[in-house]
């Protein structure tokens, strides 16, 4: 017996297949849901952990890049459930292709900021608590997000700057390095003892602790100015004693020159005035 109502039919076999094909399909799906959920929670700890392992990936970035891993499994899982279900998923991926396309154009200045953290945390240019100068921008490194970077500056004021900022312009690093250079420039009279005045700075660095012996403190004169000759001492120091080390050098240079009788000089200028003669 056959029933058709509409053009469909309706036969009980027909029926029956339709029943079993679908609870196939339907089963199939579910399953399919199921094992996505466990491997994209999978891939997600893999990604985290292998990402961990070696050392150069920031934990922002681990988490980026296990949470866009177990993304792409629960997609390719949907597409697939669908698949199961006898649609025409090549519709669908263009679809998707098509909104992300969109989505990207629309949020660009944001992916290039995103794209620019990537870069940042696998780079590493700066790590946090490290100080840096870009641009107009200087302070201490307080967080590297994917969109933004947090800097503190020196006094005390909060700065977001966008990653895509930090990353095309030149970043300079003050405490990467583990050691830094200071040359410590005094000026002393015309009339006073160089060598005088260039023993007292060699004696004043090589009594500080902080100051490290390789490469060896010099002494020399770099410049004859206009009203007082220059005296240099060059010294290393390590890198978080670099500010403090010059305070307290500058300090006890002026005290020692007191002390020694060597002048600093204001600076000055020499009229000469001449008589013109009578014809």
């Amino acid at each position: 017996m056959e029933l058709k109502i509409g053009g469909l039919d309706l036969n009980p076999e027909h029926v029956l297949s339709l029943a079993l094909d679908y609870t196939a399909s339907f089963i199939g799906a579910i399953i399919l849901l199921f094992a996505g959920l466990l491997i994209s929670g999978f891939a997600r700890r893999w990604v985290y952990k292998v990402l961990g392992r070696s050392g150069s990936f920031d934990e922002t970035l681990r988490g980026f890049l296990s949470r866009t891993a177990r993304l792409a499994v629960l997609i390719l899982t949907f597409v697939t459930v669908l698949a199961q279900f006898g649609v025409q998923t090549t519709s669908i991926i263009a679809a998707l292709g098509a909104a992300g396309l969109a989505i990207g154009l629309a949020l660009q200045g944001t992916l290039q900021n995103i794209a620019a953290g990537i870069m940042l945390l696998l780079l590493r240019p700066f790590r946090v608590g490290e100080y840096i100068e870009t641009g107009s921008i200087s302070g201490n490194i307080v967080e590297i997000g994917l969109f933004a970077t947090e800097i503190r500056t020196l006094d005390g004021l909060f700065v977001f700057a966008p990653n895509n900022e930090l990353w095309n312009t030149p970043v300079t690093n003050f405490t990467r390095n583990p050691r830094r250079r200071n040359d410590l420039i005094i000026g002393i009279g015309y009339g006073d003892n160089i060598d005088l005045a260039e023993s007292t700075l060699a004696e004043l660095v090589k009594a500080d602790g902080r100051v490290v012996n390789d490469p060896e403190p010099q002494t020399y004169v770099s410049e004859l100015g206009d009203s007082a000759v220059s005296v240099v001492v060059r010294y290393w120091t390590d890198a978080p004693d670099w500010w403090q080390t010059k305070l307290d050098l500058t300090k006890a240079a002026k005290q020692a020159f007191d002390e020694k009788g060597i002048s600093i000089p204001y600076p000055q200028t020499d009229v000469h005035l001449y008589r013109q003669k009578d014809a």
